[in-house]
């Protein structure tokens, strides 16, 4: 009877143990990402993008990185509230032109089909099953993760991380982290786009400046994945701020307001104009509605 309750007591404290360890990994997690702010306070502050944020990308082998930090005008029990449930995931990520489909297979998985830039069924688009995990969700640190194995035209390894903390009663400090592998086949698509409907576009950060003095903005895959993190911030943005409005209003104000925030940067992000885009958004959230395996 007492070794019994000693396993008890071991079992017990093991817990313990790790359950500590836990928050002391997300409150170093809340240090390290509040003392990200204060390095990047000039940066956010004067920036060429008319609002609070910093954007950087990475490269490393067949890996590819990009990152937004930024402040959003939201407090951060909205934030970690909203962006805990996954279905609420959906409503984000069916904003960029490209997702066709998103819905929540109960608290673990995301369906998603990703596609072209113009209305297309969906069963021709490609599917991409997110793993989705809440890290962390405490009264000062967020965290949550989507993951995907395989991804469409030979990329692997998806990553979506979001994570923040509270900065004042009305604002939020929000890190995005997008990343994903390229294989063979990838690499050769990729260089495909790069050639031919990509050779124009640019990424957001700056890598020097022209003999006329202006910026010169990263290209290639580093600014092709600097180009994406930017959509999912902005659809981020704009579903938090949809919320606003009536319930009856939302979809709509965020169709439009994703919109609205992506003609800022026409040289990276234009691809279609507002009534192709908004008649294609309208269609495919009516469609999500529906189970489609």
């Amino acid at each position: 009877m007492i070794q019994g309750y000693l396993r008890v007591l071991t079992r017990v404290g093991a817990a313990l143990a790790i359950g500590f360890a836990s928050l002391a990994a997300m409150a170093g997690d809340a240090a390290s990402l509040a003392a990200k702010h204060a390095e990047l306070r000039d940066q956010l502050a004067n920036n060429n993008f008319k609002r609070a944020m910093v954007i950087d990308s990475a490269q490393s082998g067949d890996n590819v990185k990009g990152d937004v930090y930024a402040v959003l005008d939201h407090p951060f029990s909205l934030v970690s509230g909203k962006l805990k449930d996954p279905d609420n995931w959906c409503d984000i990520l069916i904003l960029p032109f490209n997702t066709k489909y998103c819905h929540a297979m109960g608290d673990t998985a995301l369906n998603v089909r990703i596609g072209r830039k113009f209305d297309q069924p969906v069963q021709d688009a490609y599917k991409l099953q997110f793993d989705y995990r809440n890290l962390a969700a405490t009264a000062t640190y967020f965290e949550s993760r989507l993951a995907a194995r395989e991804g469409p035209v030979g990329t692997r390894d998806y990553h979506i991380t979001v994570s923040a903390v509270p900065l004042d009663d009305k604002r939020s400090f929000m890190h995005l982290s997008y990343s994903y592998g390229v294989g063979f086949a990838g690499k050769l698509a990729m260089q495909a786009y790069l050639s031919t409907a990509g050779a124009d576009k640019v990424g957001f950060s700056v890598t020097g400046k022209d003999a006329n003095g202006q910026p010169v903005y990263m290209g290639g895959v580093r600014g092709a994945v600097e180009r994406n993190a930017m959509r999912y911030y902005l659809a981020i943005d704009s579903y938090l701020d949809s919320l606003a409005a009536p319930a009856g209003q939302q979809v709509e104000r965020r169709i439009q307001s994703w919109f609205n925030a992506t003609e800022r940067y026409p040289r990276q992000l234009r691809e279609m104009d507002r009534p192709t885009y908004v008649a294609m958004k309208r269609n495919e959230v009516e469609r999500q509605q529906n189970v489609i395996q």
